[in-house]
């Protein structure tokens, strides 16, 4: 396989290169020392895997990957880094990257990903996976509690009972949480703190 090493820093650039030709079934490694360099390598080169840095000058991996989807171009794109930054994954995931992993990997760990997306595969890291998904709950332990009881098929007056509050307190929180929520109606509103593992 032919691949392509998109890094700014020198050392680590030369260091991944020198690894990888060392596996048995990369044939090629085309060093690239910013994002513009990346993309003439592409355009000149028949390649199997782009591994790219986010950060880089010129152009980041995320405006590579980019170019490289908007053109249909056929390589797959692996995109590492240091940076746990769910914003960055999540633009990247958007833009349909093979796989984006942390830089603290090894070199066989690598390979493993590399085999994976062209297999066909993805491959994210669990740690930026996490990040994207565990939003904080808005809603406050009271406002929780009335959602649950909701859930159970409670209407205000039953809630209000259980809980010894007025029937019109209850209704402020209800509204209260639907419009954290932004949800229209109650089914509504346990279906999307489900949804996010904000109701038990």
């Amino acid at each position: 396989m032919k691949l392509l090493v998109a890094e700014d820093q020198a050392m680590l650039r030369d260091a991944m290169c020198q690894l990888l030709l060392m596996e048995e079934d990369v044939e090629e490694v085309f060093p690239a020392k910013d994002g513009k360099e990346a993309l003439e390598v592409m355009q000149k080169e028949v390649l199997d895997v782009a591994i790219l840095d986010v950060e880089m000058p010129q152009l980041s991996g995320l405006e590579v990957l980019e170019w490289v989807r908007q053109t249909h171009h056929p390589i797959k794109v692996v995109i590492v880094t240091t940076f746990k930054r769910s914003g960055y994954f999540e633009r990247a995931v958007k833009a349909g990257v093979d796989a984006y992993v942390l830089k603290d990997r090894s070199t066989s760990e690598l390979m493993t990903t590399i085999h994976k997306v062209l297999a066909g595969g993805k491959d994210y890291s669990p740690e930026l996976m996490e990040g994207m998904f565990r939003q904080e709950n808005p809603l406050s332990p009271r406002e929780q509690e009335i959602l649950a009881l909701i859930s159970k098929g409670l209407s205000n007056k039953e809630i209000a009972g259980q809980l010894f509050l007025s029937d019109g307190t209850v209704r402020n929180y209800v509204t209260g949480l639907m419009t954290k929520l932004n949800a229209s109606n109650r089914t509504e509103a346990v279906h999307i703190a489900l949804g996010k593992n904000w109701l038990d």
